[in-house]
């Protein structure tokens, strides 16, 4: 029997433990995605933010807990339930992910030609329309090949929302980008969730504008939930960890290096066998 979906909540992560071989990457990390907002979910390089996001398409299993997607918990689903649930997700990949060999209308077009039987015609207005929104009407004829960086990006965002999804997750969709750039897809992502009445995570270690554009943040430390809030709490906060991440700190709970032994052991070892 499949679970009641929440009203409040698209997204519900329970006691979630993950890793890859011996490493454990998220070790209890629990978080709740309100429906209707935009989420930032932060964290420094290699601490499951992606991972994460994988978990809740599907394409990951947790050794322990579970995602729960609009009241169904994702790793249980069988493969035709789970696909129904992906037509309701759109995703922005962190390089953009778009089809090399089509060009940027076809990019586009390409999930409602595959998930819906609707005329050329519409499907034609509905991918000018998703075009325009992020103003690249004019590019449509392009191949990927001729975009800049920002570009991609804006075409990446537009297939995301081609399908008008429930849940819009964004990988880190600020980076490598130019001041104007950014600053262009932050006010997208927001603009378009609003106009939408989409959910939106998006995940990102670029501090100053997830701030900007989300009605929650959520950082990722160690595994676990490190802090949590609304943009306000978070830059007030006194927590250690929180502190040094949102200012960048150098001296702080974050440990720069991979853990390792001291180098100067390392360094013996190495002069001993030569």
């Amino acid at each position: 029997m499949t679970a009641k979906p929440s009203r409040e909540n698209v997204v519900e992560v329970v006691d979630i433990k993950f890793g890859y071989a011996n490493r454990e990457v998220l070790k209890g990390l629990s978080l709740k995605i309100p429906r209707g907002k935009v989420v930032a979910i932060l964290g420094a390089s290699g601490c499951g933010k992606t991972s994460l996001l994988r978990m809740i398409g599907g394409q990951l299993r947790p050794k322990r807990g579970y995602v729960k997607v609009d009241g169904q918990v994702v790793h249980r689903l069988t493969r035709e339930r789970l696909y129904l649930l992906r037509r309701r997700m759109g995703m922005m990949f962190q390089v953009s992910g778009l089809f090399s060999d089509l060009t940027v209308y076809e990019n586009i077009a390409f999930p409602m030609r595959e998930h819906t039987t609707l005329s050329e015609g519409l499907i034609r207005q509905l991918v000018l329309m998703k075009l325009n929104a992020v103003g690249l009407r004019g590019a449509h004829g392009l191949m990927p090949g001729d975009l800049s960086g920002g570009m991609a990006r804006r075409v990446a965002l537009a297939r995301a929302i081609a399908m008008d999804p429930m849940l819009a997750m964004y990988d880190e969709p600020f980076a490598g980008l130019d001041p104007i750039s950014l600053n262009v897809i932050a006010e997208l992502i927001r603009r378009l969730n609003d106009s939408l009445g989409t959910t939106s995570i998006v995940v990102t270690y670029d501090v100053k504008e997830a701030l900007k554009v989300a009605d929650h943040v959520y950082i990722i430390g160690d595994g676990v939930l490190a802090g949590d809030g609304t943009p306000e709490e978070i830059r007030s906060s006194k927590d250690p960890f929180v502190r040094q991440f949102i200012h960048a700190q150098p001296d702080g709970p974050i440990s720069f290096h991979y853990p390792s032994r001291p180098i100067s052991v390392d360094l013996k070892m190495r002069k001993a066998r030569h």
